[in-house]
């Protein structure tokens, strides 16, 4: 695998950005990894870092590089500060850079497949509810999401919460605007899906039980477990866990399988 630091400007941030890319490599002879590369334009997990990180945490704190390697799946991690993957009402448009800019980008520089059966995005905590929001509000571009440590939070006033720090946050990121029934609100984004036949992206969904944002994990949990027929694959884990990298990194991995890539050994290198 190649892992790749890039530095490029946002257009729709107005801003310096950086991104980390893992890139698939067809090594053989690595000692102690199985690493495949498919050929062609790679597959590609688009994956979001919780509030508080930055673009290089999960390759800091897990083994995302080995772990994609066996499936010849490209990573894209970028950073996206405390915004909550939301165009802000006081900051930067990071829903838009998300979804919209940064695929173009990153596929203008590297042979990552646009294909929609190929796209995955993922995330913990902060990046869990981005994942799902954005997911759901673009499913023609997303085969699968992947929700760790997180739920559907609902982006409306009031703003007020018990700790200063995130009623400041939520001020900058929510404002005074009433966001249900936009791209924002993934609930309504997952009836429209149903409502208007949209492609339904398949979604796994894990929270540990001393986590605490369980009881969001568990409203979003009830809001997909009880549509007729789960269209939407949906699989909800809740194992011995908290709001750690131990069990991040052991759902990821959980989520690798779940999209089904086919791993290295079936693979000829």
């Amino acid at each position: 695998m190649a892992l790749m630091h890039v530095d490029c400007f946002s257009k729709v941030l107005n801003l310096a950005v950086n991104v980390e890319v893992i890139l698939p490599q067809r090594a053989v002879l690595q000692v102690g990894m199985a690493s495949a590369d498919r050929g062609g334009r790679h597959p590609v997990l688009w994956l979001l870092h919780g509030a508080g990180d930055d673009e290089t945490i999960w390759q800091r704190r897990t083994s995302i590089e080995r772990y994609a390697a066996r499936y010849g799946l490209a990573v894209v991690m970028p950073a996206a500060q405390l915004s909550s993957y939301a165009n802000m009402a006081y900051g930067g448009r990071y829903h838009d850079y998300i979804a919209y800019e940064l695929p173009e980008l990153m596929r203008s520089f590297f042979p990552l497949s646009s294909r929609r059966e190929d796209n995955f995005i993922s995330g913990l905590s902060m990046g869990g509810c981005g994942c799902m929001k954005i997911g759901l509000a673009h499913p023609e571009n997303y085969a699968a999401i992947g929700c760790l440590s997180a739920g559907i939070s609902p982006l409306y006033p009031p703003v007020a919460h018990a700790d200063p720090r995130r009623a400041r946050r939520n001020a900058m990121v929510i404002g005074n605007r009433d966001l249900r029934g936009t791209q924002e609100d993934a609930f309504a984004s997952a009836r429209r899906i149903l409502r208007e036949d949209k492609p339904v992206p398949r979604i796994y969904h894990a929270c540990g039980r001393s986590d605490f944002l369980l009881d969001s994990a568990r409203a979003t949990r009830d809001f997909f477990i009880q549509i007729p027929g789960n269209p939407f694959g949906y699989e909800y884990q809740e194992t011995t866990g908290a709001h750690t990298w131990e069990f991040w990194d052991e759902h990821i991995q959980y989520f690798l399988r779940f999209i089904g890539l086919k791993e290295a050994d079936d693979i000829k290198n």
